[in-house]
């Protein structure tokens, strides 16, 4: 389990994540196949998921673009929030892959990165993830499935992991 960096109360208040400009958006977030049997175990519609292994994002009823299939827009929550995708537990970090390489990175996007950025917070909790993803388990975790490793723009490198 990946310990979260920022507070519930202020993702809550945020309009920022879950929400997609184009439907095959890179933002999707990518499901493992174990994450896919959870989903599926739990009568999720196969429709929600892509070929790409991917949440499929569906239209936004309260406005432009999309959004993942399992947002709230009403009270801006998951409702999949207990079980939801490594990718989404990751979030606002993400794995970008650049020149064959995995490297760690930040949403710079994101409000309280961008207040955070330079706290020593933030630092130790790049560390924190850093160990956690360069963990034997997380290493072969991300190896057995590249689509978690996408070519994001508007990110922070942090540190490169060992794939």
């Amino acid at each position: 389990m990946i310990k979260q960096f920022i507070p519930q109360e202020f993702c809550l208040k945020c309009q920022g994540c879950c929400r997609f400009k184009e439907q095959d958006s890179a933002w999707a977030p990518c499901l493992t196949e174990e994450e896919i049997q959870e989903l599926l175990d739990k009568n999720i519609p196969p429709a929600l998921i892509s070929m790409q292994k991917k949440i499929q994002p569906v239209h936004n009823p309260n406005g432009e673009g999309f959004i993942c299939a399992f947002f709230d827009t009403e009270g801006n929550k998951c409702k999949i929030y207990d079980s939801r995708p490594f990718e989404c537990r990751l979030y606002p970090f993400l794995i970008n892959l650049r020149h064959n390489k995995a490297i760690l990175t930040v949403d710079l996007n994101c409000p309280y990165i961008e207040k955070n950025l330079k706290t020593k917070e933030f630092k130790e909790y790049c560390d924190y993830l850093s160990a956690y993803l360069n963990s034997p388990k997380q290493l072969k975790m991300l190896k057995d499935n590249p689509c978690l490793l996408e070519a994001y723009e508007e990110v922070a490198d942090i540190v490169e992991l060992d794939l």
